[in-house]
């Protein structure tokens, strides 16, 4: 049995983990910190616009695993937002023991947490072990960086407004390490639409207890709350800080918009605290994560990874795939586990000498990752951020053709691609 090895234990890793297993391999999975699903963890939003076509494209490909858990654990289903249709918002306190409890269905996968990778081991130019400490070196025969792009500490001080004690915890488990770095690839940055490094975490969550009950009930029954913002403190120039390009609409200004995950989820990459307490209703507010974010959010895109459409690295490394934010500018859950899903799967073509597999851009999943490869060649391009849910990327769904919410429509495209249950089948 080949062995991959997944470096990163967020939604992008954990689908990569899933999908090297059912291809046939013997897993590890390593995660810096106490839990898996990294941002997933303050999430929650999924099936937004055009998700909805890639979640269901992925689950005719065989490869839905996790969307299948979300949808297990979600706290409300068809949510209708400003400029966002038919959302899922999963319970952010049940998704990550429920995502384990997932990836130990197979058998065939060792997950660990607080295994921190701080080096590799080469021969020539293929990886043939992580490091974990001086003396724990897991060998593989095939690598996946789903590390993420955020972190260490420092960089959130460089690119942003310093540590904002965020859901990666860096102070506690220490900074990401990019094993494709660490390989001697030369990663490339994003910028934000001004031209300056990185971009800002799309969004902050506040304690329910410290909103108006109503504004609770109200979200607490239909999934949403939009409380309007007195004119005097609405702040439009936030907006093009987001990571998450696909709310930074006119309503995200002039509301707080509120969705219920279990958190408070609030729409804003961040929001001054004394303004925010301004606002009727939150008067008492108090952020739950990031802990600053009145002053800002973690900074991403810092560290992304050369690779074509198989999601191979590209450089002096012959057997490193990449997943998620290091795989490039497609911002999201659903964006991760799509490309997590299609790294877990080639590196085990790759392990067992088969072709791999580039997903034909009649679909939505494989245009997108074409898309995002071809844009990410341009000054201009790396300026943006590409998401099945909304901005660029979404309108050049529509103009294509992609976007549907028409189950029997997305199968029988799958079909027709010849790749039905594709990722459901062993390789080896």
């Amino acid at each position: 049995m080949p062995k991959v090895v997944v470096v990163g234990g967020g939604w992008a890793g954990c689908a990569a983990a899933i999908s090297a297993a059912k291809a046939g391999a013997d897993v590890v999975l390593l995660e810096r910190t106490d839990m898996f699903l990294g941002t997933g963890l303050v999430g929650g939003i999924m099936r937004n616009n055009g998700r909805f076509t890639a979640t269901e494209e992925l689950l005719a490909l065989g490869g839905g695993d996790l969307f299948e858990v979300t949808d297990e654990v979600s706290r409300h289903k068809n949510v209708e937002f400003p400029g966002h249709k038919h959302a899922s918002l999963y319970d952010v306190a049940k998704v990550e023991p429920a995502v384990k409890n997932r990836m130990a269905q197979y058998g065939k996968i060792q997950f660990r947490t607080e295994a921190r990778v701080k080096d590799i081991q080469m021969e020539g130019s293929r990886i043939t072990a992580v490091v974990v400490d001086e003396t724990d070196v897991i060998q593989g025969d095939v690598f996946v960086d789903a590390s993420g792009t955020a972190g260490p500490q420092g960089n959130c001080t460089k690119y942003g407004n310093g540590c904002a004690m965020c859901i990666y915890r860096c102070p506690t488990f220490g900074g990401r390490v990019s094993i494709a770095a660490k390989a001697g690839v030369k990663e490339i940055i994003g910028r934000k639409a001004d031209g300056s490094l990185g971009a800002m975490s799309g969004s902050c969550k506040l304690h329910k207890d410290s909103i108006r009950p109503d504004i609770i009930e109200e979200m607490d029954r239909t999934g949403v709350a939009v409380v309007p913002i007195p004119e005097q403190l609405r702040k439009s120039d936030s907006l093009s800080q987001k990571a998450c390009q696909q709310y930074a609409l006119k309503e995200f200004a002039d509301n707080v918009i509120l969705l219920d995950t279990g958190h408070a989820k609030l729409m804003s990459p961040f929001y001054p605290l004394d303004k925010l307490r301004q606002v009727p209703g939150f008067e008492d507010a108090r952020f739950e994560d990031p802990y600053s974010g009145g002053i800002g959010n973690s900074v991403r895109y810092l560290g992304m990874c050369p690779r074509d459409n198989t999601l191979k690295v590209q450089g002096d490394v012959d057997n490193l795939f990449c997943a998620g934010e290091k795989a490039g500018l497609l911002v999201g859950h659903t964006e991760a586990v799509v490309t997590g899903t299609l790294a877990g799967h080639n590196a085990v073509r790759a392990a067992v000498n088969k072709d791999l597999l580039e997903l034909p851009r009649s679909l939505a999943v494989g245009d997108a990752i074409a898309h995002v490869k071809d844009q990410m060649t341009t000054e201009d391009g790396l300026t943006k951020k590409y998401t099945f849910s909304g901005s660029v990327y979404f309108q050049r769904m529509k103009e294509q053709n992609l976007y549907t919410s028409d189950v029997n429509v997305i199968k029988q495209k799958v079909d027709a691609a010849g790749l039905a249950g594709v990722f459901a089948q062993p390789l080896s």
